[in-house]
């Protein structure tokens, strides 16, 4: 997988879809998932993102839980892989304390979500 190569975790379809778009023509190549599960095997199956989107809000494996599954992850170059949480929950800036997350609040800013992928991605 390219050095932006990118990984979208999220569960609303529309959004999904539309933040891979709009990455794709900024030069990224993005992997998408519509829950944590899924979104792990992406990883495990893509290799390491430059970084990760994850919402917090989802079926079968939600995005609290994804982060916990990569904390778990210590010594693994996974574990150092930045994640930027994308929601619309009122309690998101404590993943930033707690897990070192950016967040982008929904509605996305295109502005800070391409400031975000260069800023991880470009440093390849």
């Amino acid at each position: 997988m390219p050095c932006k190569h990118i990984v979208v975790i999220e569960d609303d379809t529309n959004l999904r879809e539309t933040l891979k778009d709009l990455l794709e023509m900024e030069g990224f190549s993005v992997v998408t998932a519509s829950n944590g599960r899924e979104g792990l095997r992406q990883i495990e199956q893509n290799g390491q993102p430059c970084p990760i989107l994850l919402d917090l809000m989802m079926p079968v494996m939600n995005g609290w839980e994804v982060l916990e599954a990569l904390r778990r992850e210590k010594a693994a170059p996974l574990a150092q892989t930045p994640v930027a949480v994308v929601s619309a929950a009122a309690d998101i800036a404590d993943v930033e304390c707690d897990y070192g997350c950016s967040v982008l609040k929904k509605p996305v800013s295109l502005e800070r979500l391409f400031a975000l992928a260069h800023a991880h991605c470009d440093m390849c």
